[in-house]
């Protein structure tokens, strides 16, 4: 279901929380649970994995995750605020050691000049770490395309929080 890329890069998430015997969870907006998956994808997975929240609306935001109406008021869901915030809420919520978090316009519509369609933020909260933050734009790419690369760049993220730096 999942190109051998994505499966590889979840295996790695998965196998260094094992290693590490870290509880990861995902906190998804742009990308309606494709993330967590992914991660369920792979056989075991429920050892490293229990919990994925799709808060696809700001209402769910606020009342799953903990988001502060104000901060989606004053930054907007597609924020780099919003994105910390979804990943801190989640790990908070789901008694989690680590969380993945996006937020983003998948297009093709929806966007404006300032946050055009393919705009993601992305956040990885970890339990005793700074929460990590990545902007992407994927411009020009198909709404499909937006999500999978999206779901590709947060698994690398949250590998980065975990320790391994051998990624690009």
């Amino acid at each position: 279901m999942f190109s051998d890329e994505l499966s590889s890069l979840a295996t790695d998430v998965l196998d260094r929380c094992r290693d590490l015997g870290l509880y990861l969870t995902t906190a998804e907006s742009c990308t309606g649970g494709l993330i967590a998956g992914c991660l369920t994808e792979i056989a075991g997975s429920s050892d490293a994995f229990g919990y994925g929240f799709v808060t696809y609306s700001n209402v769910a935001k606020m009342d799953l995750l903990n988001v502060p109406a104000d901060m989606l008021d004053v930054n907007g869901a597609v924020s780099e605020q919003v994105a910390r915030a979804m990943a801190e809420g989640a790990l908070e919520r789901a008694g989690a050691d680590i969380a993945i978090s996006v937020t983003g316009i998948a297009g093709p519509g929806g966007g404006s000049a300032e946050k055009p369609a393919g705009l993601v933020h992305m956040a990885c909260a970890r339990s005793g770490h700074p929460t990590l933050h990545e902007r992407c734009l994927f411009a020009d790419r198909s709404r499909g395309k937006v999500r999978e690369l999206t779901v590709l760049s947060a698994l690398k993220l949250a590998l980065r929080q975990l320790g391994v730096s051998a990624l690009a």
